[in-house]
């Protein structure tokens, strides 16, 4: 049995850190859900369930990476699951979150196991395991990972895709954070217990519903950062900012304080504690499978019901004409050449094909942009910044994918997967004829396209 102690080992050291938190929540609600719709099923769906409980492997990055699957007991076939992810912190394991630890099941997956048994058991829980026990992230690698565990979940069971969540503690929360940069429209919420930016960013400008949880007296990662990430998700999810109240130190306190003004269908609730580096402060003080923190993230990946998937700002099979909002100029294919390698550019309308765009999608939230009068995709020549974008023979290469940031309004922002850099009309020139590239990504005028169809 694993030692309840080595839930408090941190994301960057192995270390337990004592609390002296809790008291009573000053709860608020989480926030307005989206419109209810029909349940989006996976290919599982109406099949025998192609994976059983317990551990499995499955190759990634040519890495076999290994998980803890939780199928609920009553599984029905054609019922889409709920499907929660649930991330170990540093020095921990799949192991530890599956099976709670010394507490056991009352703390397996952080307490929600047993709250989901308990209201119908309609939650498939997976744990994955983290390479060397934690989540480095290394080029996307975990996040990769992710993806292909979700593709064989979905292949295998019946899930509910727009019901889809992570969590984690530590450098577990690190990686629930860098999903929910990531992979905006895959998770419809996050559960951030004390994290920090320690798995990257790739992406993180669209609307993820988030809930963070950080003791005051975290010496390990101060609170500060869970401020950040949580900010971040303020921004994005247009949400009214403001600095929520948090309890005083000696208080053995929580506050938990959801932001008003958010977009419908994605809240942000905040919850601070009087204490340390932990997942379960108990009120009074202590820490255990007691604890508040299971509860309130319960109740706010609950109140979704099955939702509305986000819609894309764009819609494949459809042209688009790209004006640069800075210069009211189109993106164009210099000198409408058909060959392969010819650039981009910023042009005066014309009315030309070379001017006109449509997407292809890649999956994950990736496009590929064909021009229209050759049949060729937009790609980056490297993962630099400053490279050129050219258009080159489809072959779905990363370098060739572009995530499409709703700026609203109809204009978007174009980002590619392969280096994270935003389409970029150079040094915000407004001549004719100025070289398009990739920069880092601002949304400022010049990284946004009005969309017009063709």
């Amino acid at each position: 049995m694993v030692k309840r102690r080595s839930l408090f080992v941190s994301a960057v050291i192995s270390a337990v850190l004592a609390l002296t938190a809790g008291g009573t929540a000053q709860a608020a609600p989480a926030g307005a859900a989206a419109p209810a719709a029909a349940a989006a099923g996976t290919a599982g769906c109406g099949k025998a369930p192609g994976l059983a409980s317990g551990s499995h492997t499955i190759s990634s990055g040519g890495q076999n990476r290994g998980y803890i699957l939780r199928v609920p007991a009553n599984y029905d076939n054609n019922h889409p699951y709920r499907l929660f992810v649930g991330l170990h912190w540093r020095g921990g394991t799949m192991n530890d979150v599956d099976s709670g630890g010394t507490d056991g099941y009352n703390w397996s997956y952080y307490g929600l196991r047993r709250l989901a048994d308990g209201s119908g058991n309609n939650t498939i829980f997976v744990a994955p395991q983290g390479n060397g026990n934690g989540w480095a992230n290394p080029g996307g690698q975990d996040v990769t990972f992710i993806d292909d565990l979700l593709r064989q979940l979905e292949a295998a069971l019946c899930v509910d895709t727009t019901q889809v969540f992570a969590g984690g503690f530590s450098y577990g929360g690190g990686m629930s954070f860098a999903l929910a940069c990531a992979r905006p429209t895959v998770f419809r919420a996050v559960a951030v217990y004390s994290g920090a930016n320690l798995s990257g960013c790739n992406g993180g400008s669209q609307p993820v519903a988030y809930i963070g949880m950080h003791g005051i007296g975290d010496n390990v990662l101060p609170i500060s950062s869970g401020r950040s990430l949580r900010d971040q998700f303020v921004r994005n999810n247009g949400c009214t900012p403001q600095n929520p109240p948090e309890p005083a130190g000696g208080s053995r306190t929580h506050i938990v304080t959801a932001y008003s003004g958010c977009r419908a269908g994605y809240p942000v609730v905040w919850a601070a504690f009087d204490g340390g580096h932990d997942p379960g402060p108990k009120d009074g003080g202590g820490s255990g499978w007691q604890t508040w923190t299971s509860g309130e993230v319960w109740k706010f990946i609950t109140q979704f019901g099955t939702t509305t998937p986000p819609t894309p700002p764009v819609q494949t099979g459809v042209n688009y004409k790209l004006t640069a909002q800075h210069s009211n100029k189109l993106v164009g294919i210099t000198g409408a050449s058909t060959a392969a390698g010819a650039l981009i550019e910023q042009e005066p309308a014309n009315g030309g094909l070379s001017q006109q765009f449509d997407f292809v999608d890649s999956g994950d939230g990736y496009y590929r942009v064909r021009a229209r009068h050759s049949g060729l995709v937009l790609q980056a020549a490297n993962a630099d910044s400053g490279a050129d974008i050219s258009q080159q023979a489809d072959t779905n290469a990363t370098l060739q994918q572009w995530r499409v940031v709703d700026q609203g309004s109809g204009a978007v922002s174009l980002v590619n997967r392969a280096s994270g850099l935003a389409l970029d009309v150079w040094g915000v020139s407004t001549a004719d004829g100025a070289r398009i590239s990739q920069w880092t990504f601002t949304g400022n005028a010049n990284q946004r396209f009005q969309l017009q169809r063709g």
